[in-house]
């Protein structure tokens, strides 16, 4: 969609947001705003910020917001905002292409949005970067994207968190439980922030058993029922007996799990109510904390573009965008104990993932002896390789 989009006229709010109705994807840390509303192109006001002017937040999600998974993630942290004085707006299962550069435009003409939050990877580049040079007023908050003040607009931001941090306890908790020291993980690509957590689920596990393994399945896209299944099952045949994993929505792999009656580790949400037997816990974001932070910060009257607003934000355990589950009624005592003290030192800062010396699956070393890679570490932003531990290749 180019610039001269935005004089075209005017369609409904149900004309433009087709689909909307579905029901059923480091260093710096600072704080954030926010805002809240229920449902699909729904709002919810909660009074003016403190210069008078209502404050309107808009957020946009690639699927459903029950997809047990990383859209309801997103839109739980956006429901904890409802004690904050600022009204939201939201949209479900947008695509991402121009569809979202309409609902964008919808939110800003329509809403009075002046902070946007659309969470999905694909929302970026190129849509996110030209609605931010169309609304220069407006402040645009990514998810997960690597903010380049050399060519990006200053009104727009990238925030994420190390969740490998809280996979690497999941680990703890999987090598705890398992009989067979094979655990299984049912991966979208084998990109960096995907090897992350691959990586990070092994070395969590390999602290409590050193020889146990990680086989990983790419299934190749973020939302693939069929091939999620498929993998989950493979994982099994071949004696994994803790599946977790790196997809969307978490539902078709913790199901499957559940019903070969096996142990299962979780991701993006608590996916607990789909396998009562078998839920571990598992690896979740805690989007209320950034997006709490950032409201505060605009409420303020601070931003992006007067510096106020970090443009790059980066948090774990110690900054608190991180969690895991509750343990399930089948985890060990001394399961609970290793992972809570792995945790604990977490949010201490004492616990480094990636020491010196460190190898990958093909016995080359991939941390140099003497250096240890830190969260923050650029290093691990652009991870390309598996750790001694995992099945499988990253191409």
């Amino acid at each position: 969609m180019s610039s001269q989009d935005s004089y075209r006229p005017r369609l409904s709010r149900r004309q433009v947001v087709r689909g909307l109705l579905a029901t059923g994807a480091f260093g710096a840390t600072s704080k954030l705003w926010t805002g809240c509303t229920p449902a699909n192109n729904s709002a919810t006001s909660g009074g003016s910020p403190a210069a008078g002017k209502e404050l309107v937040m808009g957020f946009i999600y690639v699927g459903p917001k029950d997809d047990f998974g990383y859209n309801q993630a997103h839109f739980q942290g956006k429901e904890g905002l409802k004690s904050l004085n600022v009204k939201t707006v939201d949209q479900a299962s947008v695509p991402e292409t121009t569809e979202v550069q309409e609902a964008m435009r919808n939110m800003i003409e329509q809403d009075n949005a002046t902070v946007l939050f659309p969470t999905s990877f694909g929302y970026f580049d190129p849509h996110i970067l030209q609605l931010a040079k169309d609304y220069p007023e407006v402040q645009f908050f990514h998810c997960g994207a690597m903010y380049d003040a050399t060519k990006h607009p200053k009104n727009v931001g990238s925030y994420f968190g190390y969740i490998d941090e809280a996979q690497y306890v999941a680990g703890v908790v999987a090598a705890h439980m398992s009989k067979t020291a094979k655990l299984g993980f049912v991966a979208a690509k084998p990109i960096p922030q995907v090897l992350r957590n691959i990586n990070s689920f092994t070395l969590g596990a390999r602290s409590i058993k050193p020889t146990i393994t990680t086989q990983v399945i790419f299934t190749g896209d973020w939302s693939l029922p069929v091939k999620e299944a498929e993998a989950t099952n493979s994982l099994i045949d071949q004696g994994a007996d803790v599946i977790t994993c790196h997809v969307d929505s978490p539902k078709v792999v913790m199901e499957t799990a559940e019903k070969r009656g096996v142990f299962t580790s979780g991701y993006h949400a608590n996916q607990a109510s789909l396998a009562p037997k078998g839920y571990l816990t598992g690896a979740e974001w805690d989007w209320t904390k950034v997006y709490s932070d950032y409201t505060k910060l605009i409420q303020e009257g601070k931003t992006l573009m007067n510096g106020g607003i970090p443009h790059l934000l980066r948090g774990g355990y110690k900054e608190g965008f991180v969690k895991i589950s509750p343990f399930g009624p089948v985890v060990s005592d001394v399961a609970k104990k290793d992972a809570e003290a792995a945790r604990d030192k977490m949010r201490a800062g004492t616990l480094v993932i990636y020491k010196g010396g460190l190898k990958d699956n093909t016995g080359k070393e991939v941390v140099p002896a003497g250096k240890d890679y830190t969260a923050t570490a650029v290093e691990l932003e652009a991870m390309n390789w598996l750790v001694e531990g995992v099945i499988g290749k990253t191409a």
